[in-house]
């Protein structure tokens, strides 16, 4: 099969209504502090079986098209013996893999930081790709404060964010393009979509530039809300400036738009992406999620380390990712978190 063929294969595997894409590739420090909060160590063997709960659970597939996973994940295997990957193929889950190496400081632009990996990145996917692996994620993070992001800091990572995808697409792996606009800080919610808005631009700019074919990427932005200090914004709100912000900044021949959850809690984020769909309904992108704690926090409290959790975790995954296929056809009411 041809790149572009595989590309364009994997998108239509991605693509589909009322199934969104799981953000299961915490790095080893942040799922500690996730395992930290319910009390269990982060060992090798205690990440393999929760994500192996998250991976076997019946039925999964009828709401998740995709999840990305973290390196290690791509060779361990589920209690019975299969492959992780093998076993989200199963259920017609396309496996990815988050390929970033971290964030570091931007030399010379305080407050700034860019994220590193793409020595070796086309090496490491022909790994992937033997693996299992069919898209790759990387994460570029922007904190708003009085002069952040400098113009310097929002070109240096739209430059880094469009030299992975035209990596990835000369592989044949679709890339999600993850600029995430950071919650943390005293700003509005007009300071969030101004600022949401100037970093799309430099991404858009700087994707056409390398190349990269649009219509063979995701896009994984942050909603416009507004920081964490300030009272939260409602859902009719939040829909509102990120659509107008989307509509300005994202060239129709993207497919999906994949929110993050980026900090919001498990119902705030189905209520918000419930509203983007219903408001959004003659958008020419797909609004769709690509949701990490916002679909794993009631899973990973059910389980708690504790192999007999196992069904009652699943079936927390399972509602969730329920709701969120709802809200992805813009069918979800808060009174449904009672069913």
């Amino acid at each position: 099969m041809s790149h572009e063929a595989a590309l364009q294969a994997t998108i239509g595997d991605l693509v589909q209504s009322g199934r969104g894409i799981l953000a299961a590739d915490e790095s080893a420090p942040t799922i500690a502090k996730r395992f930290q909060a319910i009390g269990v160590e982060s060992t090798e063997e205690n990440r393999r079986a929760y994500r192996s709960l998250l991976l076997s659970a019946p039925g999964l597939g009828a709401y998740i098209s995709g999840v990305i996973l973290f390196e290690e994940t791509l060779s361990q295997k589920t209690d019975d013996g299969r492959l992780l990957p093998a076993a989200a193929w199963e259920q017609k889950i396309v496996p990815g893999i988050k390929v970033d190496k971290g964030k570091i400081p931007l030399a010379l632009s305080p407050g700034d930081e860019i994220t590193q990996g793409l020595d070796g990145l086309a090496e490491r996917l022909a790994g992937y790709r033997e693996q299992g692996a069919r898209f790759a994620k990387w994460r570029e993070v922007y904190t708003i404060g009085k002069h952040l992001p400098s113009v310097t800091g929002m070109a240096a990572n739209a430059e880094m964010l469009a030299r992975y995808a035209a990596v990835c697409q000369s592989e044949g792996f679709v890339p999600i393009v993850e600029p995430e606009v950071l919650m943390d800080g005293d700003h509005g919610l007009e300071r969030c979509a101004d600022v949401t808005e100037a970093v799309l631009h430099a991404v858009f700019h700087a994707l056409h530039r390398h190349r990269v074919v649009l219509e063979h990427m995701l896009l994984k932005p942050s909603m416009v809300v507004p920081g964490k200090v300030q009272p939260k914004a409602g859902p009719e709100t939040v829909a509102a400036a990120t659509l107008r912000v989307l509509r300005r900044t994202v060239p129709a021949a993207v497919p999906s738009i994949h929110f993050l959850s980026g900090g919001q809690g498990p119902e705030e984020a189905t209520a918000n992406l419930d509203a983007l769909n219903r408001s959004g309904g003659a958008s020419p992108w797909r609004l769709s999620l690509s949701y990490g704690r916002a679909l794993q926090q009631p899973a990973l409290q059910a389980w708690g380390g504790k192999s007999g959790n196992v069904q009652a975790a699943q079936q927390a995954l399972l509602k969730r990712a329920r709701l969120n296929s709802l809200a992805m056809q813009g069918r979800y009411t808060a009174e449904m978190e009672n069913d």
